[in-house]
């Protein structure tokens, strides 16, 4: 018996009448939703594989071992080949698996595993449970992304039973919300095998639109060199707290820059490039002038605004910033590192690949998304790449009872149903 979950008999896509199941002691009664959905109700094995993924607690700082475990052997069952791709400590590992003849060609579907954690958020209910209430289905990863996950795996199994004329790949990732790491360490391993998919789907939120865009992200560290010393001397000394301060308001001033450039897209809510400080930390106590300090902060930026342009002006205006000081040679000192990044997204509105996702998707509007993805590292090999999946980032992933709902999830399970028939076709 697979570990993860409680075994359930939950509604497949029907309206009979007197059908009620029980989901985590909920009552789901199958035909109150096929008509509150519109009959897009998802599929039974949908549900059942979606309470195991959620049962598994896959936050990045933790093992996903287990949920990679029930994903391979559910896969295997299915007449799947995996591959499995473990991180170098061992304790993660990303998945692979391939279904119908050899050569290029058919459809690739990929979902990270991770999710955020839940410590600090004032949750009603057990977030590593899935449970339902109005039509949603709460717990985390729900909509980011574990509902995904859930369709592939069940579309999966349905494979199992078409001839698939063309081939049907999954890929199933780590740490996608540490800055995408895990599907870095993972691309070797993929591009050994020689895979050529005609269309990558990568199954973040999007409430089934195609999106066709996101920015890329930078991260990098700033560490701030200064003398200590008694702070009743402290003009003596070069305040390692007072540089960092210098060196956040020029990061100031290039977002105002930013702000002002003609390098725009409107597609996004922000239109421009972002910089932005998230931590600083330095000093030991009030009466010690502090000798280090660092900063953590990002570049999130459009295709045109390249972070190498970026780092070399900001190290530009370090150097002036390091010689306001008028310390003695050495004794100020500014040092950044890069210590992430991840590419974007951008895809023409028109391609072949974005027509064909608004068709099995039900869904004519491309949007472009604020959130980055690891769809930019698919579409680098070369791969045509959107992003569709159930579920909204800003209403409802990441946040405390995160939830997709019953009609998000069996709109993904149609489109899950017209790549099955493309495939066999």
């Amino acid at each position: 018996m697979l570990s993860g979950g409680s075994d359930c008999s939950l509604p497949r896509k029907t309206s009979q009448r007197s059908k009620r199941h029980i989901v985590n002691a909920h009552f789901y009664d199958a035909e109150m939703y096929a008509d509150m959905t519109e009959k897009t109700v998802p599929y039974q094995a949908t549900l059942e594989v979606l309470e195991h993924l959620i049962a598994f607690p896959t936050v990045s700082t933790e093992s996903n071992l287990d949920l990679i475990d029930f994903a391979e052997q559910h896969l295997i069952r299915s007449g799947f080949s995996t591959h499995r791709l473990p991180d170098p400590s061992g304790r993660k590992a990303g998945l692979l698996a391939r279904m119908g003849p050899d050569g290029p060609g058919g459809v690739m579907l990929s979902a990270h595993s991770d999710v955020v954690p839940v410590k600090g958020q004032d949750w009603t209910r057990s977030p590593f449970q899935l449970t339902h209430d109005g039509g949603r289905l709460y717990g985390r990863g729900t909509t980011d992304m574990k509902g995904f996950l859930a369709s592939m795996l069940s579309l999966a199994a349905r494979a199992a039973t078409v001839p698939l004329q063309r081939p049907l790949m999954l890929v199933i990732s780590y740490d996608e919300e540490v800055g995408c790491a895990g599907i870095r360490q993972m691309l070797p391993g993929y591009t050994a095998l020689g895979w050529q998919p005609e269309l990558c789907i990568v199954g973040e939120p999007t409430e089934m639109r195609p999106a066709i865009g996101h920015k890329g992200k930078a991260s990098f560290l700033a560490t701030c060199h200064g003398t200590a010393g008694h702070s009743s001397l402290a003009p003596r000394y070069v305040n390692a707290l007072h540089l960092a301060a210098e060196f956040i308001m020029t990061l100031r001033r290039l977002q105002k820059d930013y702000a002002a450039s003609a390098i725009q897209d409107a597609g996004y809510d922000v239109p421009y490039s972002t910089v932005h400080a998230g931590r600083m930390h330095g000093g030991t106590a009030l009466n010690i002038v502090p000798d280090h300090a660092q900063i953590e902060f990002e570049l999130r930026h459009l295709p045109a605004d390249a972070p190498d342009h970026f780092l070399s002006r900001l190290q530009q205006e370090t150097e002036g910033i390091v010689r306001s000081f008028r310390a003695e040679e050495g004794a100020a000192k500014i040092e950044i590192e890069r210590i992430g990044s991840y590419p974007g997204l951008q895809i023409a509105a028109d391609h072949r690949a974005v027509r064909r996702v608004a068709a099995i998707s039900g869904s004519h509007e491309t949007i472009k998304v604020a959130y980055g993805t690891e769809a930019g590292y698919f579409a680098q090999l070369g791969i045509p790449t959107v992003i569709c999946g159930p579920g909204n980032m800003e209403g409802q992933g990441h946040k405390p009872d995160e939830y997709i709902t019953v009609a998000q999830l069996g709109s993904c399970d149609q489109m899950m149903d017209r790549i099955l028939s493309e495939s066999g076709a």
